[in-house]
């Protein structure tokens, strides 16, 4: 039929059989036209209904849209003139075929329907339409055919339509000119990011991607340079997608949980957590065995929940990214076999000279094509893959977040922010990694039994030998990875305890300095880095165990396969063919192998994670249903007969309470510790479980914790908290709640940068700002839970009068205050007592004192109680002077001695913002200036960002570095380890080339007559290669794991070293976060992961050379091929790490702020739901995700765009190297073809890892230079020099002060301003003066923490800046103002290097009234201290920095106040023990209460860093100056007043 149709043949299979080729005629014009056609109109309905679906506004008209048109305009008209030839030549005596007629026909329709999709793609976003595309290549290559016929029909000038053949010639122009067209992307307006107007070529090659490589490579990228992510990978189009399938399956998941419940109803009644009883006050021991209690109890009762609903609800969120990369993947899968097969047919195309050459130019095309077909599927389902692991993350990390908002307090006190801050990272990055190769479940199975097949077809049942080898190894590969893994989890408790010393010996860094304890922790780390070693080299031994089983399994398989093979017949012999098509099936049968195990691993984890996930996120929300708000309401609030619990298996904390609170009232809620004070207010915010009753509550909420929350950021942005600025009100609030003096102190004002959680503020300054936080807000009720607790008193009257009182900012708001100050009472509208969660008694002040109940006799039992110990503190007004060391109403006492522990809680309270406005020291001696400074100059002050940035390194990390660790290795270390790595690739060469002699055996002899001899000299050798090629690769890198070891230890030996002695500035100046990094991540980093990049880089290298010098010894021209494409490649991979290491960067710099926002978020949850902001919150959230995001993307882009162009490189390799094969046949055997194309197929791989590795080294040294920059930090003076002071010294203690001046830091102002004095042997000094007059800058001085700017000090005659800073230091004694202690035994503590017995440590105890306490501990001496000495109260870590005092013994003997966090009990102690033990000594106390000193034999009163008077108290009180000013202010007028 369609012979008549053309009038010609339509096939003959003569047309194949000669070595001039060709296709009939017809065939080119029918089926050949027909394919591209047929794919055209098949998919355009499809087409026209895509742009119907997602239209956008038609966008105007571009040159490259008119110039397409065009040209497709013209391949109408030549349509239209090639139907018209046909006709004109229809003259009757020859009939015209049917196809002449029909072919252009088509045509005309199918231009026509092209010029319609080009213009309907006007309403789309992305202008080219890819199956336009694959219809012009279609056509194309089709086309081609009916090209080269025309072309040698031209040729032998035989033709005799000359005009149909031109115009087929300017057609196939024009097709090739609108296929380069359709390349170019259009770009749109409206849309920002190119990928989404990407053409089909420029998206499957990632071209869109260049200009970003480009800016990459210039100059480093910032995040600006960096395009945002399109609306559908958008966090909240992502969570709103996920949470539809999330309600539905949490749905069932619940239904099916309640059915679980119901079969397992026999309620087991053990199960109940023993709530503590709320009213207890709680001491700390009871606290800890609640603690320990809770966890026995949560192992017993894992509780059930509804399961098995995230990952349904994840598949249905993503099933189309899942469904395409399946296809893509199974595609990808089939091609891979194809290669081996084409192999196969190259060998025996190379072995065979009767084959016609054009059969080898088209395997070698064929070649070329199915990698380039596989490459744009690899490479695109990674995409795709990579880019469903960052949209689940994502998913995730949003969902958790948004839970977080909601969750219920119950639900939420079984995570502590930690944990909920991993759940975030870690779970939601586990996730991730299974997302990226979720598909390799199926697909490994699939290629390990297609291999298996494919092999079989080869060898028979010997390969059965091979794939045993292999199934062996897996157990064994198994138990290593076990082990391995036990030994990571050993060396991550050694890590964790070597962190946490470090984290320690960072806090208390001051305490080491002054004791001059650094050795000793130096040691101690030291000693757990040494064990951390140990196992870090069996670790590397192991692996290196690991690495070489998986190199000599390919070895040893084909060994004992092709062994198997010859031996069991001898019939069979091994061929070109045979070998090198199993070699490359073996190859591919390795990688699924080696995978499997690894993925199954990977889910397993991940099921845990997904596991804790459905825990969270399915837990139960607030109920919120008990608080109405109701705008027309009389009252402000009332409580209806409502009860409250924290947690329904406990007490009910707040019972059957009704309360009306009027508009406007001013209430205040007193009662002792533990009354329910807090949960009433947080009752009225929602946050407890409601038992019964409601309450009701009128307009919006202020809420002000007691734990002050605050945000790192500005000062201004935390108190504007997300509203306008009105800078009348805001000026108005910061002078009412007292703000001025400190934004005076802070560098820059309001806009000092506060770090996370507030640290460089004090407690009472965090305090006001949350109160103005409140204040600033307009809203109808404030409740304010005991904001005045941290501040002191003259302060709170300040902003009791200007914010609170009747007078204040607040006034004719409705205001509920929790408060324990009774000279407010007074001036409040009503008080509500509580005791035990109920209401005991409420009314006016005046009622409440007529009434004589438990209010009134409350206030006189306290009254009388703290009388005569009135004790005045420095710093506050006379008026006041009840407040400082009076107990406050809660501590009414029940015994006297949880009195004195309560005592010193409230002392604690008192003074912990003095104590702790001085730790802020450096930043006091900025000069005191206006706030306002900084409107005029923008410019930030000097000092005011406290903390400097850190480095972020840019631009290529400099050579010096690379040499820093090589020379940490050994340079013969190194030396050797190359050596071992080329003998490797050495034997590598050697095994392939004796495999291909081995080979062309079968064509010298045939299966009758091969010799035995010859085949076990063949199998011998062939085996004795393949073991030495493991045998080096096992020894070098046995080498490497000892030299990598080695550079481990030197880099954090030389950083220790470094950190412990350098000055204290820069601890002030370096958060520890920072430094602690250094000693974890970086550390680890050296350790881990550098030393396993170098080894891949090495392997990876010497493998693509050994490959390369194969191919060419085999055809030497390939060095011409060679050339052009390493340069290509060299320079790709210059541009591509340029911009990965920047985005690497960028993606942790970007991340960091997401997971630090939520934990803020967390710790904040209850100030953000009361003032009802979750949605700024929310939205704060998914902007730094989506910042995060697109940094993710990027990277993942430019993974895809090397892997892209790499891929092409490898590809073109493997192309010339078997065009080689084909041109010069006549010299080549077919093993020889096998031999370098079954390596050449090896090598695209290995580019790709090249790449990856040079750019993992690049961001892995990173470490080694951040390293670097830690160990070239300036150190302070040497510890010991040649000059040591005199045996005894000092006996005197005489300390002379000469025109002394010292400042914090190069940049800043004096503190001391030239100081002269003598202190003579064993006098008392006490040393007064306001805050920032520079006390504690002189002990600093003496102890050489600050080191002189001009002047001298002399102890005995010696100038303590001539000796050695521990030879000084261990001469002083000190009582720090903050008792720090270290976690390790007492002893540790007390004496480090165990220089003294245990009786002079007992004798030292006991004088410090320590003795019957730690008598009275099980271990004694050696109890352990936790960190901080948290399981010590404070009174007793002040004690023992006494008892480590009177241990030392020394002539001088420094206080820094240390009474300031004591009861006066305790204080009593200290005192005597002081004035008995060290009357010997000469003692400088710095106080900040005068009656400590007003015993001192001299008062030295510094004010701006210059002494203004200095005199026994006595002669002082006599002048009026500054000192008796104090004096009058504190309430002292003579000495006699100082005795008890």
């Amino acid at each position: 039929m369609l012979e008549k149709f053309c009038n010609s043949t339509f096939w003959n299979s003569s047309f194949l059989d000669s070595p001039e080729v060709d296709l009939p005629l017809c065939f080119e014009q029918t089926v050949l036209v027909w394919i591209p056609l047929g794919f055209l109109w098949l998919l355009a309905p499809w087409q026209f209904l895509y742009v119907y679906r997602s239209r956008t506004k038609k966008s105007s008209i571009t040159k490259l849209y008119l110039t397409k048109q065009v040209l497709v305009g013209f391949l109408l008209i030549l349509a239209v003139i090639d139907l018209a030839l046909a006709l004109t030549e229809d003259t009757g005596q020859a009939t015209v075929p049917a196809v002449r007629y029909t072919n252009p026909s088509l045509y005309l329709g199918t231009w026509i329907l092209v010029l319609l999709i080009q213009h309907s793609r006007r309403w789309c976003i992305q202008k080219d339409s890819w199956f336009l595309s694959v219809f012009w290549i279609l056509s194309i290559l089709c086309g081609t055919f009916q090209f080269q016929t025309l072309i040698r029909t031209l040729l032998r000038g035989s033709n005799p339509n000359l005009a149909y053949s031109c115009v087929f010639l300017i057609c196939y122009t024009l097709q090739i000119l609108v296929l380069i067209l359709s390349a170019f992307s259009e770009k749109n307006d409206s849309s920002k990011h190119p990928s989404t107007t990407a053409s089909f070529l420029s998206s499957i090659t990632f071209s869109w991607y260049d200009s970003i490589v480009l800016k990459g490579f210039k100059k480093p990228l910032t995040l600006e340079d960096i395009w945002d992510i399109d609306e559908e990978t958008k966090t909240k189009t992502l969570v709103s997608r996920f949470e539809k399938y999330m309600a539905g399956e949490l749905q069932k998941a619940r239904q099916a949980f309640q059915k679980r419940q119901q079969k397992n109803s026999q309620w087991n009644p053990g199960a109940r957590l023993h709530g503590l009883d709320k009213n207890q006050s709680q001491s700390q021991d009871v606290l800890v065995l609640e603690e320990t209690k809770k966890n026995k109890k949560k192992s017993e009762t894992t509780k059930d929940f509804p399961k098995s609903w995230l990952v349904k609800a994840l598949f249905k969120t993503f099933y189309v990214i899942l469904l395409k990369s399946f296809l893509l993947k199974l595609v990808y899968d089939i091609l891979m076999f194809l290669n081996p097969q084409l192999l196969k047919l190259l060998i025996s195309f190379a072995n065979d000279h009767d084959i016609y050459l054009w059969t080898g130019y088209l395997y070698s095309i064929l070649f070329f094509a199915v990698a380039l077909i596989q490459s744009v599927c690899l490479q695109y389902y990674f995409k795709l893959c990579f880019m469903l692991g960052m949209k689940v993350r994502t998913t995730i990390m949003a969902s958790v977040y948004k839970k977080a908002l909601t969750l219920s307090n119950q639900a939420r006190k079984q995570y502590t922010i930690g944990e909920t801050v991993n759940l975030m990272s870690v779970d939601a990055q586990k996730l991730m990694d299974v997302t990226n190769f979720i598909h390799l479940l199926w697909s490994n199975v699939l290629q390990i039994c297609l291999s298996i097949y494919f092999l079989w077809a080869e060898l028979g049942p010997s390969v059965l030998a091979g794939v045993g080898v292999m199934v062996l190894l897996i157990p064994i590969n198994g138990v290593i990875a076990t082990k391995n893994r036990a030994i990571q989890v050993k060396n991550m408790k050694y890590k964790d305890n070597r962190l946490k010393i470090m984290n320690e010996v960072l806090s208390g860094i001051k305490i080491l300095k002054y004791f001059a304890w650094e050795p000793s922790f130096q040691n101690q780390v030291h000693d757990l880095r040494k064990k951390e070693l140990r196992n870090l080299l069996t670790f590397g031994q192991l692996q290196s165990v690991m690495i070489f089983l998986l190199y000599l399994t390919p070895v040893l398989v084909s060994v004992i396969t092709f062994s198997v093979y010859v031996l069991v017949d001898s019939s069979n012999i091994l061929d070109a063919e045979k070998a090198f098509t199993s070699i490359t099936l073996f190859n591919i049968l390795r990688f699924p192998m080696s995978m499997l195990p690894m993925i199954v691993s990977t889910v397993l984890q991940a099921s845990v994670s997904v596991e804790r996930l459905e825990k969270y996120l399915g837990g139960d929300d607030l109920d919120t249903s008990a608080i109405r708000h109701d705008c027309n309401f009389d009252k402000a609030v009332q409580f209806s007969e409502a009860s409250f619990t924290w947690d329904h298996n406990s007490e009910v904390t707040i019972q059957d309470v009704n309360l009306d609170i009027m508009p406007g009232q001013l209430v205040a809620v007193v009662g002792t510790v533990g009354s329910g004070k807090s949960s009433l207010m947080s009752a009225m915010l929602g946050e407890m479980e409601n038992v019964h009753g409601h309450i009701t509550v009128k307009g919006t909420v202020a809420y002000v914790p007691q734990q002050s929350w605050i945000q790192n950021g500005t000062i201004k942005d935390n108190i504007l908290f997300g509203s306008e600025l009105d800078e009348k009100k805001y000026q108005q609030v910061l002078e009412a709640c007292a703000l001025f003096p400190d934004l005076e102190v802070l560098p820059g004002g309001d806009l000092a940068e506060i770090g996370e959680k507030g640290i460089n503020l004090s407690g009472g300054q965090k305090q006001r700002i949350s109160l103005a936080r409140a204040t600033y807000q307009n809203s109808d009720i404030y409740i304010l839970d005991d904001p005045l607790s941290a501040v002191d008193a003259h302060v709170g009257k300040h902003i009791f009068n200007k914010v609170l009182g009747p007078d204040g900012l607040l006034k004719g708001k409705t205001r509920l205050l929790v408060t324990h100050s009774i000279h407010f009472l007074p001036q409040v509208d009503e008080i509500v007592v509580l005791g035990n969660g109920i209401i005991v008694e409420k009314g006016s002040y005046s009622t409440l004192l007529a009434k004589k109940g438990l209010f009134a006799k409350n206030l006189k039992t306290f009254i009388k109680q703290t009388g005569p110990k009135d004790e005045p503190t420095v710093n506050e007004d006379s008026e006041d002077d009840d407040y400082g060391l009076m107990p406050s109403v809660e501590e009414i006492p029940e015994d006297v001695a949880s009195l004195s522990m309560k005592r010193e809680n409230s002392l604690h309270r008192t003074f912990s913002r003095r104590s702790s406005s001085r730790r802020l020291k450096p930043l006091k001696d900025l000069k005191t200036r206006n706030v306002n400074i900084l409107k005029e100059e923008e410019e930030p002050v000097k000092g005011q960002k406290l903390i400097k940035k850190e480095f972020i390194q840019t631009g290529k990390v400099k050579f010096s570095i690379y040499l820093k660790y090589l020379q940490a290795i050994g340079w013969c270390s190194i030396f050797f380890i190359i050596f071992g790595f080329v003998l490797h690739s050495v034997s590598f060469i050697g095994s392939n080339l004796w495999l291909s002699a081995w080979t062309h055996d079968s064509k010298t002899f045939n299966s009758t007559n091969y010799p035995a001899s010859q085949r076990d000299l063949r199998v011998g050798v062939y085996g004795a290669l393949g073991l030495a090629q493991g045998i080096f690769v096992l020894i070098a890198n046995l080498w490497s794991v000892y030299g990598s070891v080695h550079a481990a230890n030197i880099l954090h030996k030389q950083l220790l070293n470094n950190i412990l002695r350098v000055p204290m500035s820069f601890f002030d100046t370096t958060p520890t976060g920072r430094i602690v990094n250094r000693f974890a991540g970086d550390i680890s980093t050296v350790d881990d992961t550098l030393p396993i990049s170098l080894r891949s880089w090495i392997l990876c290298f010497l493998g693509i050379i050994s490959t390369l010098v194969m191919i060419c010894l085999a055809t030497p021209v390939f060095i011409i091929v060679i050339i052009p494409l390493g340069i290509i490649y060299v320079s790709v991979q210059i541009f591509y790490v340029a911009t990965s290491r920047q985005l690497r960067r960028l993606d942790s710099v970007t991340r960091s702020p997401i997971y630090s926002h939520f934990s803020e978020t967390v710790s904040g949850l209850s100030v953000i739901r009361a003032f009802e902001h979750q949605e700024r919150f929310l939205k704060h959230n998914e902007m730094v995700t989506d910042t995060n995001q697109k940094c993710v993307f990027s990277w993942i882009i430019s993974n895809r765009w090397l892997a892209v162009r790499l891929e092409l490189i490898g590809n073109l390799i493997v192309f010339f190297s078997s065009l080689m094969m084909v041109i010069y046949r006549d010299t080549l055997s077919g093993d020889t073809v096998g031999f370098v194309l079954s390596n050449a197929l090896s090598i695209t791989q290995t580019l790709n890892w090249l790449v990856r590795m040079t750019s993992e080294i690049e961001t892995n040294i990173v470490a080694v230079e951040r390293i670097n920059e830690y160990i070239n930090v300036e150190n302070e003076a040497p510890w010991v020099t040649d000059k040591r002071p005199p045996e005894g010294w000092p006996s005197k203690g005489e300390i002379q002060f000469s025109n002394y001046q010292v400042r914090y830091r190069p940049e800043l102002d004096l503190v001391l301003k030239g100081i002269t004095c003598d202190i003579k042997s064993t006098e008392k000094i006490g040393v007064v003066g306001r805050t920032g007059a520079g006390k504690s800058s002189l002990t600093n001085s003496l102890f050489r923490i600050l080191e002189a700017a001009g002047g001298q000090i002399t102890i005995d005659g010696v100038d303590i800046a001539s000796i050695g800073l521990h030879d000084l230091r261990e001469k002083l004694t000190i009582i720090p103002q903050d008792p720090i202690l270290f976690s390790g035994s007492l002893r540790m503590n007390l004496d480090p290097f165990n220089n003294y017995s245990d009786e002079e440590i007992w004798k030292a105890l006991e004088l410090a009234h320590l003795k019957s306490f730690v008598d009275g501990l099980q271990a004694g001496l050696s109890y352990e201290v936790t960190e901080g000495g948290d399981n010590l109260s404070i009174g007793q870590r002040q004690l023992l920095c006494l008892a480590r005092a009177l241990l030392q013994k020394s002539k001088i003997l420094i206080m820094d106040e240390a009474t300031a966090a004591v009861d006066l009990e305790t204080d009593r102690l200290i005192q005597t023990t002081i004035q008995t033990e060290f009357s010997h000594c000469t003692t400088i106390t710095i106080a900040h209460r005068l009656h400590t000193i007003m015993d001192s034999d001299k008062v030295m009163v510094l004010d701006n860093g210059k002494i203004v008077e200095y005199g026994s108290p006595e002669e002082l009180l006599k002048n009026t100056g500054p000192f008796y000013f104090m004096a009058q202010e504190a309430g002292i007028e003579n000495t006699n007043r100082t005795a008890f």
